[in-house]
């Protein structure tokens, strides 16, 4: 498995949410809504969820080994970083 595409849909400057971002599985299979977050330490990445009927968020999608979840996560995050940069030299 490969991440074909990595799409930063949305950049944020809000104290948690950083930027909204699409992903593309080995150019087959398409993942939106994955949300950059701002945690206490460092920036992880949050799956796309729902609202369940007794109000607890669940995700719509998400990786069942905790190597996919880094794999994602990495190029994500490598996606977001090369943005920042893209739009800090064009200023």
């Amino acid at each position: 498995m490969t991440i074909s595409k990595v799409i930063i849909r949305k950049m944020v400057d809000g104290p948690k949410i950083k930027a909204i971002v699409s992903v593309t599985i080995d150019g087959e299979l398409a993942i939106h809504d994955i949300k950059v977050i701002a945690g206490v330490n460092r920036l992880f990445c949050a799956m796309p969820n729902r609202h369940s009927e007794d109000g607890r968020f669940q995700d719509v999608v998400h990786p069942i080994s905790s190597e996919v979840r880094q794999m994602i996560e990495t190029a994500v995050l490598e996606e977001y970083y090369a943005a920042i940069h893209r739009e800090a030299t064009a200023s």
